[in-house]
């Protein structure tokens, strides 16, 4: 089932252009080991550097997102080559689709840019001695470290250094299109499961067979999921690098998914498979309002209202209890911003950094990265009117509600690929009537067991 349903994904995501994992926010539960050393600890041990403003430099940054957040990258990116005149930066960018497998190969080959934005789980997964990315603490004089949380900056301390800094912490939170909901007579945005099922069944009856009220795609429902389990059960999908969930229990979330689909909530796999699209909001469902709900980062708000042809009813929803255990869901931090170790010019590097996230970059920048994690960065964003409304209000939703963080091996690229992975693996499988419940809670828990005790 695996090569089958690989290859079906593989055809319908050729062009490769998914808008990739989302951000934000300034809270301090970071998802972060409790027993890292404080990021503070050896800052004040910094060498005293010099940029310099004189000699010909060339850097190069990397980063992912969809189209906004590299119209702003670029924006910040002029305005720092006229603060240093001296210094080029050479950009390399696109869509996350594929971009995890790109970067994992060039740092694999130490060519990986000189400033990269990462995803917080390649700290752990390709650089578990800091192999690949310097130490920030090692620059504190150049990078205002101290407008980081210790929690932020401890939950990307790997390997004993603090291998990036948080541009934003994120969450996962439910976006309605309301035109469509009232459309199909319903006037609020859905608070619980039966108003889902609900939803589903009067979307089918009004609106007919193409309409659902939301759409998610394989990872969506392995988050969706675990959001369902954390509520029912009161536990962490994982602690102490051990997954606490029975394959009974599993079977139960996956169950969950299983109603979802056959009650008319969300398209099945197949469906969407069939539809030939790379991510939802570029999907004609998605803009022209047949799929009017989505699950997604916090920092996801602007992208998918953008891509309405009428936005007038998009909302940020409402956290959903699905369950009386706890609030389901969990916080990470978003993204991270590195230096590689391959750097010919950690200095500079440094100072493009703390312009980006502490300077002003930041109000630039703004939101499209997430809400920034960095207290200077926050105020000059909100200085320049350059929060956004939306991200800021599923920011607040988002981590005001989750009771859980994340682990950084649930990101794992032998979990979450797309094509390969073993949460497509089993979603697509169970969605295809080709894995049993049983069948399925198996694969995913002695997948997701590999991936731990590989760690």
């Amino acid at each position: 089932m695996k090569k089958a349903i690989s290859l079906a994904v593989a055809t319908a995501m050729t062009a490769g252009l998914l808008a990739g994992c989302g951000t934000a926010a300034t809270s301090s539960s970071a998802a972060a080991a409790d027993s890292t050393p404080a990021a503070s600890s050896s800052e004040a041990a910094a060498e005293g550097h010099e940029i310099n403003t004189t000699d010909p430099i060339e850097l190069s940054i990397s980063w992912w997102g969809g189209d906004s957040r590299h119209e702003a990258y670029q924006k910040a990116l002029e305005a720092f080559q006229q603060k240093y005149p001296n210094i080029t930066v050479k950009t390399n960018y696109g869509a996350w689709s594929g971009w995890e497998e790109a970067q994992s190969t060039a740092l694999a080959a130490n060519q990986g840019s000189d400033v990269m934005q990462v995803n917080w789980n390649w700290l752990y997964q390709y650089s578990p001695t800091a192999e690949k990315f310097v130490d920030l603490r090692d620059y504190s004089d150049v990078i205002d470290l101290t407008q980081w949380s210790d929690a932020a900056k401890n939950a990307c301390i790997v390997g004993d250094a603090l291998q990036a800094v948080p541009i934003s912490m994120t969450g996962r939170i439910f976006y309605w299109n309301m035109n469509t909901f009232k459309a199909a007579g319903i006037e609020n945005v859905p608070t619980s499961y039966d108003d889902l099922i609900a939803a589903g069944k009067a979307f089918q009856e009004k609106l007919g067979d193409d309409y659902y009220p939301l759409a998610i795609g394989q990872y969506d429902r392995m988050i969706l999921m675990t959001y369902y389990l954390e509520s029912n059960y009161g536990k962490a999908w994982v602690e102490n690098n051990e997954c606490q969930y029975t394959e009974e229990e599993i079977v139960d979330g996956l169950n969950f998914i299983q109603s979802l689909e056959d009650n008319h909530v969300i398209p099945s796999r197949e469906t969407m498979i069939a539809a030939g699209f790379d991510s939802i909001d570029k999907s004609e469902q998605w803009i022209s309002g047949k799929y009017a709900g989505i699950f997604e980062w916090d920092s996801a708000a602007n992208k998918y209202n953008g891509a309405l042809e009428d936005a007038s009813g998009f909302t940020v929803g409402e956290e959903i209890k699905f369950g009386d255990k706890a609030n389901g869901g969990f916080s990470k931090v978003s993204m991270g911003m590195a230096i590689t170790t391959s750097c010919q010019h950690p200095v500079e590097a440094a100072a493009l950094i703390d312009f980006l996230w502490n300077g002003e970059g930041a109000a630039i920048i703004g939101s499209e990265c997430g809400i920034p994690a960095s207290s200077a960065g926050l105020a000059a964003a909100e200085a320049a009117g350059a929060v956004k409304p939306l991200v800021l209000e599923a920011n607040t939703k988002v981590l005001a509600f989750v009771d859980f963080p994340l682990d950084p091996y649930f990101e794992s690229s032998k979990l979450k690929d797309t094509t390969e992975g073993v949460y497509t693996d089993v979603f697509d499988g169970f969605s295809y009537g080709e894995y049993s419940a049983e069948e399925a809670a198996e694969i995913l828990l002695d997948g997701v067991t590999d991936v731990l005790n590989a760690a």
